[in-house]
């Protein structure tokens, strides 16, 4: 008996938006933990970029060429290497248990993935 997968009508059915999504509540979370002079600095710049990767992956989803849908995915792969480097600096600096700093570093690693592998699909597709 073959299993269908549910299809795919919104962004909010990809997997990768998903991911984004809990990456986007987890840096919320955290920087809330962060200090108060980093309000305008460390902790919009992570939350901006972190909410950069879903908004991209949404907008790109709902592109009809191929070219710009990759557009749209690249810069969600940007804004995640942002939020990599922005967690090594909070790390770094002390604004993160290491513990946490491993999970998060984990899930943007995760995510890169299955950009990548939304791309490979895009740039695929007939």
């Amino acid at each position: 008996m073959q299993t269908t997968s549910p299809k795919i009508r919104s962004f909010t059915d990809l997997r990768t938006w998903k991911e984004g999504h809990q990456l986007v509540l987890s840096i919320y979370k955290i920087t809330t933990s962060f200090p108060k002079e980093e309000v305008y600095g460390l902790t919009s710049q992570l939350r901006r970029a972190a909410v950069s990767v879903t908004s991209n992956i949404a907008e790109g989803f709902n592109k009809r060429s191929r070219k710009e849908k990759n557009q749209f995915y690249r810069v969600a792969l940007g804004s995640l290497t942002e939020i990599q480097n922005q967690l090594l600096v909070a790390r770094d600096i002390g604004y993160m248990q290491p513990k946490y700093f491993t999970e998060m570093a984990q899930q943007t690693v995760n995510i890169g993935k299955m950009l990548n592998g939304l791309l490979k699909t895009s740039t695929t597709a007939k």
